[in-house]
């Protein structure tokens, strides 16, 4: 048995390789438990990223299937995001399928002159979508393109003084509403962080190999680990429920997710904060080995799985 598993009161390993799920298969034998597997190719040609694929645009997005609310003017770049995370984190799809490269091409076409992906929340900033828009982009092959270059420019200039990521309208005291306006808001530095919206871009920072080692990434890190269970200071996901909804591939800031970061900054066991989030996760695994956990509705299944999975792999970085 792998060290790491000895964490476990139960074999997480078993409901993993007994599933039919074969990305899940996949992804445990490569990741896990190093089986060698076949090529990533053999996954782009199941049965859901053939549906997903058809009903991409002509220009490389996706458009949204439900009634758009009123606090957004790009519900296709959203409903983008959320097609692209499923093809490269549920499917391993990069930039040599054409897809992804009509998508790519698509995003770049909504970043602003200053580096950041604008549109979801109309003319204002959003460090959140554009570092989790980046972090798709360069799991998918684009980490070295000047145009994710510019990004990360742009993500570590607007950061906080503290060094963690608020939403710039948000730091004014700004509602909702102000997405309504054409006035992009500027930051007021001098707030504190966001852990919601930190905990996200980091996401991006740990995808890439050079921005994983950075300062900034690993000063965000101890704010982010320093919030856990606690409520954020702004108004968005504001009750500390919200580290324990969870999603995969993720979305908001949870402990799963943010457990998945922290271990690729190099932060391990001996951090008290990381050592409570672990051990919450660890008491909430069943008999079955998954884990008993609030998980938002997705389209697509298995969410038990997926996140059994990414359990595993935090704790399984986190421990050797």
């Amino acid at each position: 048995m792998n060290t790491w598993l000895r964490n476990f009161k139960y074999d997480p390993i078993k409901p993993l390789l007994s599933t039919e799920n074969e990305q899940i298969i996949y992804f445990t034998n490569r990741d896990l438990i190093n089986k060698p597997v076949g090529t990533i190719e053999a996954l782009w040609d199941l049965k859901i990223p053939k549906q997903i694929l058809r009903k991409q645009q002509a220009d490389g997005s996706w458009k949204y299937p439900g009634k758009t609310a009123w606090y957004t003017t790009d519900y296709n770049q959203l409903e983008t995001y959320r097609q692209l995370g499923f093809l490269v984190q549920m499917f391993g799809f990069n930039r040599s399928h054409p897809a992804i490269e009509k998508t790519a091409e698509y995003f770049f076409t909504k970043q602003s002159e200053k580096g950041d992906f604008r549109g979801i929340y109309a003319a204002q900033y959003s460090p959140n979508y554009t570092a989790a828009i980046a972090e798709l982009l360069v799991l998918a092959g684009y980490g070295d393109d000047s145009r994710i270059q510019k990004v990360f420019n742009w993500l570590i200039e607007i950061r906080q003084n503290d060094g963690g990521w608020a939403l710039p309208f948000r730091t004014r005291r700004n509602n909702l509403e102000v997405i309504l306006s054409q006035t992009t808001i500027e930051p007021d530095k001098s707030k504190p962080f966001s852990h919601l919206v930190t905990g996200i871009v980091l996401r991006a920072f740990v995808a890439h190999p050079k921005y994983a080692k950075s300062k900034e990434a690993r000063v965000a890190g101890k704010l982010l680990a320093s919030r856990f269970f606690q409520k954020d200071v702004y108004t968005d996901l504001k009750s500390p429920s919200a580290w324990e909804t969870f999603s995969y591939p993720f979305w908001n800031t949870d402990l799963i997710s943010s457990l998945n970061i922290l271990t690729k900054l190099g932060f391990n066991k001996d951090n008290r904060q990381i050592k409570m989030a672990v051990e919450w996760l660890l008491d909430k695994q069943n008999s079955i080995g998954l884990f008993d956990i609030h998980k938002n509705h997705d389209r697509y299944h298995d969410q038990d799985l997926w996140l059994t999975l990414a359990i595993c792999r935090g704790v399984q970085s986190l421990m050797e």
